[in-house]
C-alpha cells in the first residue's frame, strides 16, 4: 500500500504542473482517486488488530496521529532493546540476520520540527534521500602527469622505435633513413593519446546523487524477483567500529562473485547504513551500453582482464595508468572493492585468487602511500543464481559476450522470476599493517609447514591480475599471495549455507537415486545439525520439511524431480548431463567444507582396498584389516598436493598436517575410524616416560636394546597404537564422504587419460586438448564408467593441467600467439605416461 501512495503522489505532482497550462480536470481527477483509494484504506490496529476506515469517515489527522504515536513508541522500544542487548560474539553477529529490503532506517527520522513525517508515506524514497552524503572526488585528471606514467610511455616509445629497428633488419632495408628521434616523437605522442584513451574508458564517475537513485531503484525491483536480502546489523556494526579506531584507513572490501548483482548490492547495503561506498572494480566485458554508464556512475572501474594474452607482452601504458589510478582513489580517502577470484565461479565453489589489484594495495603500503588500510572479506550467497547457469562453458563452448540486447532481456526474464533469498555476510575486518607484519615475522620464524610450502600456487603471469601488474619480486609476490589465500578461505567459511546448497549436496552426495520426503527430511536435520556444531552459518530456519519441499519447488522439475511413491512425495536429482552440472552448482558451496574429511576417508578406503589385495596375494584372511596411521597421513597430504589448483585448504599460516590430525580425530569422534585403545601397565608406562625423555641417540645406543626399554609385547602394542580401523558398520557414510570429491578425481583421471594422444612429441592447442578432454570425460559418463555427470567441467580441466604443468609433466608455450600443450620429454613415453595415469586413478573411488 505505501508504494501505491508513492505513485499516487508522483501522479499528483505531475497533476500540479499539468494544471497549470490545461486547467484543473486532470487535478480533480487524480484527487478523486486518491480519495476512493483511502476510502477502503484499512490501517494497522493499535493492538494487533485491523481497522477499516469507511468511505466518508476517513479523518487525515486521527491518521497521522496515530503513525506518529506508533512510531514514537517503536523508538523508545529500539532504544530500550539496544540498551539491554549484549555485545555480540562471532557466532551471534553471523545469526539473526535481518531483511535489507524491509528496513528502512532512515525514512521515519524527522527532518524539521513538524509534527508530520513524509517518510512514513513514501519509505523508499525518504530511506534514499536520508542516507549520509559523502564527496566522492574524481582523481583521474592527476593520473597521466605522474612520474610512473611518463616513465612507462618513455619506456613504451623506445620499445616501439626498438621494433621497427629490428623490422628494418628483417625486411633488409638500410638503417640510415630512419630517423629515430623523429619515429620516437610519433610514437610518444600515439602512446600518449593511448594513455588518455585508457584513462577515460577506466576511470569511474561515482556520484552521490545517482547512488540515491539506484538504491530508490533497487528497493523496488529487488522484490519483484527475490524474497529478501539477508545481512546482519551487527556486522555492519564491526565495520562502523572498525572504521571509528583507524578513521584514515580505507575500506578494501573482498567478496566472492557469484552474479553480476554483486557489483552493486553491496554499495546497496553500506550506502543505506551510512557508510562511504567504494569504487569497484569491474570487468571492461561491462562496459557496454547505457548499463555501462550506470554502472560506472555507481562506482565501477573497468579494467582489463588480460594483458597481450596471446604474445604475453607486458603493456607497460595500461599496467603504469592501473596502478597510478588506484594509488590515487587510495589516497584520495575512497574505499575500493574488487572481486579476489577475478571473474565470477563458475563452479559454485571459491576460485583461486587472483592477486593483481591487492598487489598494488600492497604496494602503496609498503611506498607508504597510505598508512594502513582495512580489508574485509565478504561472502555472497543466493538460493538461486539470478545470472542462470554456466551450463555451456562447462561443456566446453564459448562464452556469450554481454551487450545491450542480452542484458535488457535478461533483465526482464530475471523481473519475471523468483530466485528466493539473497544472503551477505561481511567478515571481521582486518588491518593489512598488522598481517603484513605478522605473515613476515611468521615466514621469519619458519612457521609455515613444509607441506604448506610445497602447496603454494605459481600465481598467472599473463592475466590483469596476477601479480605482475605492479611487482615482480617473488617475496612480494609471495606476500600478497598468502594475504590472497588468506581472505579466500575466509570467505570460504563464512558463506551461508542456502536451502539448495544443503538440498544438492544432499541430493548428489547421498540420494543420486532419490529419497522420500521423509528420508530427505531427516538427512537434512543431520546436516543442519553438523554444521551447527562446525559453525557454519545456514542461511536459513523453519521445519526442515518445509525447507525441503520450498528448494525443491525453487530448483524447479528441470533440476530435481518430484513424484508420488507408496502415497509419499518422493524426490529425485535430474542427473542428465546438462542438468546435473547446474545441480552440481549449488552442491559445491559445501564442498570445500567436506574436502578434508573427504580427502581423509578417500585415503583411508584407497590404503584399505590395497592391504585387502596384499593379503588375498598372500592368500590371508582380510576379515580385520588396518592401515598405517603415517602412511595415511603421507598419502592425504599427496592428495591434497594433487588437488592444490581446486581448494584452499588451510591459510598460509596454518599447517595443513595439523589439519589433516583434527580431521582425523573428528572423523573418529564420529566413528568413521577409529584406532585401538591400548592398556598398559605400570611398568609399562614407566618404559615410556623412560624412552620419551632419552634422545634419539641413546635410545639406539649399543649398550640398549629395544627389548630393556618396551620388551616384544610393548613393541607390539607400539605398532597397534599406530593402526587405524574402519568400522563395517559406517560403511554407507563413508560412500557418502567419498563422492564429495569423486567428481574431481574422475575429471583428473580422464585428463591424464588423454595425455596419450600428446605421445610421439605431438602437441595441440590448448583450446582443442580441453576439448579432448571433454570429450573423454563425456564418454566416460556415457558408458557407465563414470557415475557423475557433473565430472565434465573445463574448469576442473584447466587446473589439472595446471597441476600437470607444475609436474613438468606437460609444457604449455606460447607459439605466435597460440598456446600448445605437450608432453615433457621427460614423459613422452608409454610407461611414463602410464604413471601419470596410475597417480590419478588411484584417488578415485571404486
Amino acid at each position: 500500500m505505501i508504494g501505491l501512495v508513492e505513485v499516487l503522489l508522483f501522479l499528483c505532482l505531475v497533476g500540479y504542473f499539468f494544471n497549470k497550462s490545461r486547467g484543473t480536470d486532470m487535478v480533480d481527477i487524480i484527487s478523486n482517486r486518491v480519495q476512493e483509494a483511502y476510502g477502503s484504506f484499512r490501517l494497522p490496529g493499535m493492538f494487533g488488530t485491523t481497522q477499516t476506515v469507511e468511505a466518508g469517515g476517513f479523518s487525515t489527522y486521527a491518521m497521522l496521529k496515530r503513525f506518529g504515536e506508533q512510531k514514537k513508541r517503536k523508538r523508545q522500544i529500539d532504544k530500550e532493546n539496544d540498551r539491554k542487548q549484549p555485545q555480540l560474539d562471532e557466532v551471534d553477529r553471523r545469526k539473526n540476520a535481518i531483511d535489507i529490503l524491509r528496513v528502512t532506517s532512515h525514512a521515519g527520522r524527522r527532518t524539521n520540527s513538524s509534527p508530520t513525517d513524509w517518510g512514513v508515506w513514501c519509505p523508499h524514497l525518504a530511506q534514499a534521500a536520508r542516507v549520509k552524503k559523502y564527496d566522492y572526488p574524481q582523481v583521474a585528471g592527476a593520473v597521466l602527469g605522474e612520474e610512473r606514467v611518463q616513465q612507462a610511455l618513455e619506456t613504451a616509445a623506445k620499445e616501439s622505435v626498438d621494433e621497427k629497428r629490428l623490422e628494418l633488419q628483417d625486411a633488409g632495408q638500410s638503417e640510415d633513413s630512419f630517423d629515430e628521434d623523429a619515429y620516437y616523437n610519433e610514437s610518444m605522442l600515439k602512446h600518449e593519446k593511448r594513455a588518455h584513451r585508457v584513462l577515460i574508458g577506466m576511470r569511474s564517475k561515482l556520484s552521490d546523487m545517482v547512488l540515491r537513485i539506484t538504491s530508490w531503484v533497487l528497493y523496488k525491483l529487488l522484490p519483484c524477483f527475490l524474497s529478501g536480502v539477508a545481512a546482519h546489523p551487527g556486522q555492519v556494526d564491526m565495520i562502523k567500529r572498525a572504521i571509528a579506531k583507524n578513521p584514515d584507513a580505507p575500506l578494501i572490501f573482498l567478496p566472492l562473485h557469484r552474479s553480476h548483482l554483486d557489483y552493486i548490492m553491496v554499495s546497496f547495503i553500506l550506502l543505506n547504513h551510512d557508510i562511504r561506498c567504494p569504487l569497484v572494480a569491474g570487468g571492461d566485458n561491462l562496459r557496454i551500453p547505457v548499463f555501462g554508464n550506470i554502472l560506472r556512475y555507481d562506482g565501477a572501474f573497468f579494467i582489463k582482464r588480460k594483458i597481450d594474452p596471446l604474445t604475453g607482452k607486458k603493456d607497460h601504458v595500461y599496467r603504469s595508468i592501473l596502478h597510478t589510478y588506484l594509488q590515487k582513489v587510495l589516497t584520495a580517502g575512497h574505499n575500493v572493492e574488487f572481486f579476489i577470484e577475478g571473474g565470477r565461479t563458475r563452479t559454485g565453489k571459491p576460485c583461486m585468487p587472483k592477486s593483481g589489484i591487492l598487489s598494488v594495495i600492497v604496494d602503496a603500503f609498503n611506498d607508504k602511500s597510505i598508512s594502513d588500510a582495512l580489508l574485509v572479506p565478504v561472502s555472497i550467497n543466493y538460493e538461486k543464481l539470478v545470472d542462470g547457469n554456466f551450463v555451456r562453458e562447462q561443456l566446453g563452448q564459448k562464452k556469450v559476450p554481454e551487450s545491450f540486447s542480452s542484458a535488457a532481456s535478461a533483465i526482464m526474464k530475471v523481473l519475471k522470476a523468483r530466485y528466493g533469498l539473497m544472503r551477505i555476510d561481511f567478515n571481521e575486518p582486518f588491518s593489512l599493517s598488522e598481517l603484513v607484519k605478522s605473515l613476515r615475522k611468521s615466514e621469519t620464524a619458519g612457521s609455515y609447514a613444509p607441506e604448506n610450502r610445497r602447496l603454494q600456487h605459481k600465481p598467472s603471469s599473463s592475466s590483469l591480475f596476477g601479480t605482475d601488474v605492479v611487482q615482480e619480486e617473488q617475496e612480494l609476490r609471495t606476500l600478497v599471495d598468502n594475504i590472497a589465500r588468506h581472505v579466500v578461505y575466509d570467505c570460504a567459511k563464512a558463506t551461508s549455507v542456502m536451502t539448495t546448497n544443503a538440498l544438492a549436496f544432499l541430493l548428489l552426495n547421498r540420494f543420486r537415486d532419490g529419497a522420500p520426503l521423509a528420508i530427505l527430511t531427516e538427512a537434512l536435520e543431520e546436516l543442519r545439525s553438523y554444521l551447527n556444531t562446525t559453525s557454519r552459518d545456514l542461511g536459513f530456519t523453519g521445519a526442515s520439511e518445509d525447507i525441503v519441499k520450498y528448494a525443491v519447488d525453487l530448483l524447479g522439475p528441470g533440476l530435481v524431480t518430484k513424484e508420488k511413491r507408496a502415497g509419499q512425495p518422493f524426490f529425485k536429482p535430474v542427473t542428465l548431463v546438462p542438468n546435473v552440472i547446474e545441480l552440481a552448482y549449488y552442491s559445491n558451496s559445501l564442498v570445500p567444507h567436506f574436502a578434508l574429511d573427504s580427502i581423509v576417508i578417500t585415503v583411508a578406503s584407497l590404503l584399505k582396498r590395497q592391504a585387502e589385495q596384499r593379503l588375498r596375494d598372500q592368500q590371508k584372511s582380510t576379515d580385520v584389516v588396518s592401515i598405517g596411521r603415517q602412511e595415511l597421513f603421507n598419502t592425504c597430504l599427496e592428495f591434497c598436493d594433487l588437488l592444490m589448483y581446486e581448494f584452499i585448504l588451510s591459510k598460509p599460516c596454518q599447517s595443513l598436517e595439523t589439519l589433516l590430525q583434527d580431521c582425523y580425530h573428528r572423523l573418529c569422534i564420529m566413528e568413521l575410524v577409529s584406532q585401538p585403545e591400548v592398556e598398559y601397565t605400570e611398568e609399562q608406562h614407566r618404559a615410556r616416560r623412560l624412552a620419551a625423555n632419552l634422545e634419539l641417540d641413546e635410545l639406539h645406543d649399543d649398550s640398549y636394546s629395544d627389548d630393556d626399554y618396551f620388551g616384544d609385547d610393548n613393541l607390539a602394542e607400539q605398532e597397534d597404537e599406530n593402526r587405524v580401523f574402519l568400522p563395517a558398520e559406517k560403511h554407507c557414510d563413508r560412500i557418502v564422504l567419498q563422492s564429495v570429491l569423486a567428481p574431481f578425481t574422475n575429471t583428473y583421471a580422464a585428463v591424464a587419460s588423454s595425455l596419450r594422444q600428446l605421445l610421439g612429441g605431438n602437441s595441440m592447442t590448448e583450446g582443442e586438448f580441453i576439448k579432448q578432454c571433454i570429450k573423454e570425460i563425456t564418454s566416460r559418463v556415457e558408458s557407465g564408467q563414470c557415475k557423475y555427470g557433473e565430472s565434465i567441467s573445463t574448469d576442473t580441466v584447466r587446473n589439472c593441467l595446471k597441476v600437470l604443468e607444475k609436474r613438468s609433466a606437460i609444457e604449455i608455450v606460447n607459439n605466435n600467439g597460440v598456446r600448445l600443450v605437450s608432453l615433457a620429454p621427460a614423459c613422452d613415453s608409454p610407461a611414463e605416461v602410464q604413471l601419470i595415469i596410475q597417480g590419478m586413478e588411484k584417488f578415485v573411488p571404486i
